[in-house]
């Protein structure tokens, strides 16, 4: 009975897991983790009350940005709080998300990878895929979204969690219908703020050609599903299978002690 026992102490550990805000090291990867709450949240491009991220891993750049992950269901969800900029460039302050689904470190971008954008104050965002034969766009080409992709920034403010001051924000709603289900992929966050020019992004310090640029993949970071539910599967009969893998492997022993007795 030692292998139901085994998987029991790991269901035990994953359900921990998914309970707790998880705070990462800027260097250390994205550990993403699944959350059912994520079909509660309000998609208007910021932190709308005090429970809608809270479910969610938490990954930080110093006190300047805070990047929160989850999945659920057929998407991930990626919030992207920029607490240094207060300016408020409607129309040209933006967010990039950026997925490798093979997490393969291409030097040029290939057709495994895609960055979503969201601008502040608009509410559709758009879908960049790698592969793309113009190197002047670093390898990408603008492609249609899928039906189901969210993308969009506006002011956070008083139900922010971490700064009450305006500032932006933006939400994202990504199909794993596109991206593919994987347990691990490549990750990158941007940031740009119009009134400086500057960008901020994650992994840190990562240098473009251009302010309109996206790095090479091959020094992307990293996201990982720590439960190993991605490809999901979720809780309820994630319980279900291990209930019927431990009846299975008692009945299978029981019955082989019969049939040792019956043979004698």
């Amino acid at each position: 009975m030692k292998y139901p026992c085994l998987i029991f102490s790991l269901l035990i550990s994953t359900v921990l897991v998914s309970n707790f805000d998880l705070i990462y090291a800027d260097s250390e990867p994205v550990f993403i983790t699944y959350s059912e709450k994520m079909e509660s949240i309000l998609f208007d491009g910021k932190w709308s009350f005090f429970s809608e991220w809270k479910e969610s891993s938490l990954t930080e750049v110093g006190e300047l940005l805070k990047i929160r992950t989850a999945h659920y269901d057929d998407f991930i969800y990626v919030f992207v709080d920029v607490l240094n900029d207060k300016s408020l460039d409607k129309g040209s302050d933006r967010a990039v998300v950026c997925l490798d689904s093979k997490n393969n470190k291409s030097i040029i971008s290939d057709s495994n990878d895609f960055c979503f954008i969201a601008t502040l104050d608009r509410e559709i965002g758009f879908t960049l895929q790698g592969g793309s034969d113009f190197g002047s766009k670093n390898n990408f080409k603008k492609i249609p979204n899928h039906e189901n992709f969210i993308a969009i920034g506006t002011t956070s403010d008083q139900n922010d969690r971490y700064l009450k001051i305006p500032h932006p924000s933006y939400e994202f709603k990504i199909p794993t219908d596109l991206i593919n289900r994987n347990n691990e992929y490549g990750f990158y966050i941007q940031t740009f703020d119009a009134n400086s020019g500057k960008i901020l992004d994650w992994p840190q310090n990562i240098s473009t050609e251009s302010l309109n640029g996206i790095p090479s993949p091959s020094v992307w970071g990293e996201m990982i599903s720590l439960d190993k539910s991605l490809p999901e599967f979720p809780l309820p009969m994630f319980i279900l299978a291990v209930l019927l893998l431990t009846m299975i492997i008692v009945s299978r022993k029981l019955n082989y002690g019969r049939l040792r007795i019956n043979t004698q």
